[in-house]
């Protein structure tokens, strides 16, 4: 059996779930691997069948999965469920769960109330926030806690209000106090860092300042791994950044097979009418029933009740 330092990330077949050693070792081999979001056990048992080492449940689940414009409204209950299922989908991806707005920002205190929720009542197997420096000592805290954790610098979603939109962030002397940020997570702890929406050249640097792997999304190509968010990736969301290749028109399945059972709903509504409309006194119902049903004795008169419900007799 491969040993750990052996065992490729992305598709490593070695029994048991992905841990930060196994992370950390992949940064010491020089392998890059690849992250998604996920949100239900089905997809996410989708990912981990295809080797994806780590899958995050975002907040950006109040985009995809619950509408929103923002993550800002986004809850820990509203999480909780979600990364439950992720966990009970999978077998080998860590699972990282968000922290969601709000839930962590007051004190280290309240970071560990919400990231222990995430452990004991979903099952997560790590944690992710946002911020660098004011965030340092709440990720000090978790760590001492046994709680992995996962930073997150650069476009912070969260903070959209505060940059005044999804800008570019890290440019001229802003890229310093990112390089700063990045060094106070991994001195505080994590276990990882992701870079959102910062120049590559800036990502590129941080990357090879860091021990700790660097996570790139609309980073560059020079980060230790890549996320999307898996709409994005599968061509699902209306609107996609810039960035984010698509690698499949899953809208375009989904429509064209709604298409065909629309069409295919159609005729089949179509010939029980005439099937019900046929029916007469000379006529036994047993037979009506079999013709367009093919429903066994038992059945049939549940089906006779709601046709006459219909008003067909």
């Amino acid at each position: 059996m491969p040993s750990q330092e052996s065992e490729p990330l992305y598709g490593g077949r070695r029994p048991g779930r992905v841990t930060v050693r196994d992370i950390a070792a992949a940064k010491t081999r020089g392998e890059k691997w690849p992250m998604l979001t996920a949100y239900d056990a089905l997809t996410a048992g989708i990912f981990d069948e295809a080797g994806i080492p780590v899958l995050l449940v975002g907040d950006s689940a109040g985009n995809v999965v619950f509408g929103y414009d923002t993550t800002i409204p986004v809850t820990i209950d509203d999480l909780i469920p979600l990364t439950a299922g992720v966990v009970r989908g999978t077998k080998r991806s860590m699972v990282v769960a968000d922290l969601p707005f709000g839930s962590y920002q007051a004190s280290p205190a309240a970071a560990l109330q919400a990231s222990v929720r995430f452990m004991k009542e979903a099952g997560a197997h790590a944690v992710k926030l946002e911020g660098g420096m004011r965030v340092a000592h709440h990720v000090e805290e978790l760590v001492a806690a046994g709680i992995p954790v996962m930073g997150h610098l650069g476009l912070t979603p969260q903070s959209v209000y505060a940059f005044g939109g999804f800008r570019v962030q890290g440019r001229g002397e802003d890229g310093q106090r990112l390089l700063h940020d990045a060094k106070a997570l991994e001195a505080a702890g994590a276990f990882s860092v992701v870079l959102e929406g910062i120049p590559a050249p800036l990502a590129a640097k941080i990357t090879a300042s860091l021990r700790v792997p660097t996570i790139g999304i609309g980073a560059g190509p020079d980060c230790d791994a890549q996320v999307l968010v898996w709409q994005d990736m599968a061509g699902l969301s209306a609107r996609s950044p810039k960035f984010a290749k698509r690698y499949a028109d899953l809208a375009g399945v989904l429509r064209t097979a709604a298409a065909e059972l629309a069409s295919t709903g159609s005729e089949a509504r179509s010939h029980i009418h005439e099937a019900a409309a046929s029916y007469t006194a000379e006529r036994k119902f047993e037979d009506v029933a079999s013709d367009a049903y093919g429903y066994s004795e038992e059945e049939e008169e549940s089906v006779r009740l709601k046709l006459e419900a219909l008003g067909y007799l």
